[in-house]
């Protein structure tokens, strides 16, 4: 299958990244027919929280975000690291502003949220983020997978699967 570049869903990687929160969406994300590069900031690899290593297949500056027809941030200790940073919130907004689904779950929306674009949104993410999602103007549901327009959360690891059901789902709706 060739893969237009409609179909490019970057994952957000960064240091501590949650391992499974960057392998299982990425390799879910390729056996539906996306391309799923790992986007970093700066380095060439990065080890999850977990230990597993990824190389980087590229710099977040070096997206155009109207080729994407999304992007992932997932959580672990990375999104902390990833939120300061001016060009991955640009890229988010960018994304979220030209329709394209942005995917977030456990501390993945802390970038969201630094992003501006959760006011009013339905989401979740880890327990531990509850209330600065709350505080940042987002309604916070308890559920595996929560949908509100074009982005997608959920809590963490075990929600995986209905995850990425919900995310395959909004990425195949017309914008």
């Amino acid at each position: 299958m060739t893969i237009s570049q409609q179909q490019i869903v970057p994952v957000l990687v960064g240091p501590e990244y949650e391992d499974l929160e960057v392998w299982y969406p990425k390799l879910r994300l390729e056996e539906a027919g996306y391309a799923a590069p790992l986007i970093g900031t700066g380095e060439t690899s990065y080890r999850g929280k977990h230990g597993y290593p990824c190389t980087v297949d590229g710099h977040v500056k070096d997206l155009a975000p109207e080729t994407l027809a999304g992007l992932v941030a997932p959580g672990g200790w990375a999104p902390d690291k990833l939120r300061r940073d001016p060009a991955v919130l640009a890229l988010v907004k960018a994304v979220h502003d030209g329709g394209g689904v942005i995917a977030s779950i456990c501390h993945g929306p802390w970038i969201l949220i630094s992003a501006g674009i959760v006011r009013g949104r339905r989401l979740t993410g880890s327990l531990g983020i509850k209330d600065d999602l709350i505080n940042a103007g987002a309604i916070w549901v308890d559920a595996p997978a929560v949908i509100d327009g074009p982005i997608v959360s959920a809590r963490v690891p075990k929600d995986l699967p209905a995850f990425m059901q919900a995310v395959l789902a909004s990425l195949s709706q017309p914008t």
